[in-house]
């Protein structure tokens, strides 16, 4: 593992930040089995892609994962130079917003007015992926995701990896925070804990001291003292103390280390503390003894994001000021937002439109917060019972709020843009039934086979209409298409019933047999929960039943598939299915040989 840039909010290179650096986060880690990350793009991220790119031997393979978007965390995004070597493939992962995807973020610095290239000018092949709390693989690394408790969506990452578990987490901020009984955690803070447990090395946002702390309450950083209270109580072995205020100097961040080795021999602690310097190497070898880990609230859940079906805040705030910071911060993520003024018209509203997110008062027009919660949890059906509620109040309540059922508490004061970012991390906890494809392991040789065919983006033809008009009229169904499978999206090359000439890849159930290889019968998507949340089944064309079937090219890669679509769940017989599976071949017919290729 390298640092690369440790600094955090601006970059400060200078003659008083020479030891400790003056890029901004970027942090490489190479798994044991030799796979390549890179944490954060801040301006370090230069210096890292010149020096990957002077020590390969071709294009690069790796990823990247983004904490969240402030520009000091993606600054250095597009001078990372591998990014334009053509053959080179990066995944790039971050935390999924309700309105803009991560793509489009990153894209976003990049328009004309302020960089010379967009991002479809860089050489590599690109994949992004949006993530929310939970757990993926790449290659020999397990990765759990934790949202962190900052003013926009931020994603801490815990990796486990052959023995070894290494957390990153930046940005963060103390969910409540008392430095005279430094070791005192709240319960949410006890929660950030123990996603650290048993950690060989924890990378933590440590940008202020406990003095400095008192004034920067609400700007989403972290006080030393509280990161070494944090770390000693999960166990962890080695803490990095990293996102350096810009106005630190290398003396002074040796003056704030001397103080946590005071602090830390004067308690007789174990655990080894350092401030991350850019360009410094941590190597780490698994414990000769198994770890003794805790069990996590996020790991068995996947961290692939859906995307969010049509949200609807139900308030039930009486105070006006409040309802306005909620109600600004709620359309600013373009959600839908109900407003009750007192507990009866909540209750209602939560039972007839069972809302993504409740927000309410501790005190709702002289009832108690906690009583309605209550009411909610034991009334009406499971969904009612399962939607989060999150009381905003002048201090918390754990003890009381988690035997009411209470979900999350919003601590007064905060600013529009914190309840912003929190109302976004509570939606996206929801669970939402819909599994996204993962990428078949043949991906590359398949979209060079695609591409190849020089089918993608042309004009419809009879060959192949003829085909989706028979099918269409065998099943007596509404919609059949014949659709091709790009990178990012699924093309109809024809397609009856349904308007649409493409749609995202990520909600295509051609996906899935893409993967699979097999035929994919789906009786009702309502009672699937791979399909029920998906925006094909809750929008247009709104899908009940799909049946869809793989298309081969002569290489055996998968590139496309027939499908059959309706409006209603269907059934078919097996012989049925299997004339289906036959216009199917005819299909793969006309790829292969109808055209010359």
């Amino acid at each position: 593992m390298q640092f690369w840039g440790t600094r955090g909010s601006l970059a400060k290179p200078g003659r008083n930040t020479v030891r400790y650096g003056g890029n901004t986060s970027c942090v490489q880690l190479t798994s044991p089995g030799g796979s390549l990350v890179v944490m954060d793009c801040g301006t370090g991220a230069h210096d890292l892609g010149q020096t990957l790119l002077a020590q390969a031997e071709g294009p690069l393979r790796g990823s990247i994962l983004i904490s969240h978007t402030h520009w000091d965390h993606i600054q250095g995004f597009p001078f990372f130079a591998p990014l334009f070597v053509p053959g080179g493939q990066w995944d790039i992962y971050g935390p999924a917003g309700l309105g803009q995807s991560l793509r489009e973020t990153l894209a976003g610095q990049m328009q004309y007015s302020y960089f010379p290239l967009t991002l479809d000018e860089m050489g590599a092949s690109i994949r992004f992926h949006d993530l929310v709390e939970g757990t993926l693989e790449i290659d020999d690394m397990r990765i759990t995701t934790r949202y962190l408790n900052h003013s926009v969506l931020t994603l801490a990452y815990r990796f486990d990896m052959a023995g070894i578990r290494v957390v990153y987490a930046c940005d963060h901020e103390p969910y409540s925070r008392e430095p005279a009984a430094p070791d005192k955690l709240s319960e949410r803070d006890r929660q950030h804990s123990e996603f650290f447990a048993d950690a060989d090395l924890v990378i933590h946002d440590a940008q202020y001291t406990d003095a400095e702390y008192l004034s920067k309450k609400g700007w989403g950083h972290s006080p030393v003292e509280y990161v070494s209270a944090i770390a000693r109580a999960a166990g962890v072995r080695q803490l990095a103390l990293a996102h350096h205020d810009p106005l630190r100097t290398d003396d002074a961040l040796d003056q704030v280390v001397a103080a946590v080795y005071a602090d830390l021999a004067e308690r007789k602690s174990p655990m080894h503390a350092f401030a991350a310097a850019d360009g410094q190497i941590v190597e780490l070898r698994a414990p000769d003894q198994p770890q003794q880990t805790r069990e996590s609230i996020v790991t068995a859940t996947p961290a692939a994001a859906p995307v969010i079906r049509e949200s609807t805040v139900v308030m039930g705030i009486s105070d006006t000021k409040l309802a306005v910071t909620l109600a600004e911060a709620t359309r600013a993520e373009g959600v839908r937002m109900s407003h009750a003024s007192d507990g009866s018209s909540l209750l209602q509203m939560v039972e007839s439109e069972v809302p993504s997110l409740v927000l309410m008062e501790d005190r709702l027009s002289g009832l108690d917060g906690l009583g309605i919660c209550k009411s909610v949890r034991g009334a009406g059906g499971a969904e009612s019972k399962n939607v989060p509620i999150v009381i905003v109040a002048d201090r918390e309540r754990a003890d009381e709020g988690k035997a009411a059922g209470v979900t999350g508490w919003l601590v007064k004061p905060f600013t529009t843009q914190y309840a912003r970012a929190h109302i976004q991390s509570w939606i996206m906890r929801t669970a939402c039934r819909w599994a996204r494809a993962a990428m078949p392991p043949d991906e590359v040789t398949r979209l060079a086979t695609l591409r190849g065919l020089g089918l993608l983006d042309t004009s419809p033809e009879e060959r192949f209409d003829r085909i989706t008009r028979v099918a269409a009229a065998l099943a007596d169904v509404p919609i059949a298409y014949i659709s091709l499978m790009d990178e990012n999206r699924q093309w109809f090359k024809s397609c009856r019933g349904f308007a649409a000439s493409e749609t995202s890849r990520d909600a295509a159930f051609c996906a899935h047999v893409i993967l699979k290889r097999e035929p994919l019968i789906i009786p009702d998507t309502h009672q699937d929960v791979r399909f029920t949340d998906n925006p094909l089944v809750t929008g247009a064309p709104g899908i009940r039943f799909y049946a869809g079937f793989p298309v081969f090219h002569k290489n055996a890669s998968c590139i496309g598939t027939l499908c059959l679509v309706d409006t209603r769940p269907r059934q078919f017989p097996e012989a049925m299915i299997k004339m289906f599976a036959d216009l199917a071949s005819l299909v793969q017919q006309e790829v292969n040989f109808g055209n010359g290729k």
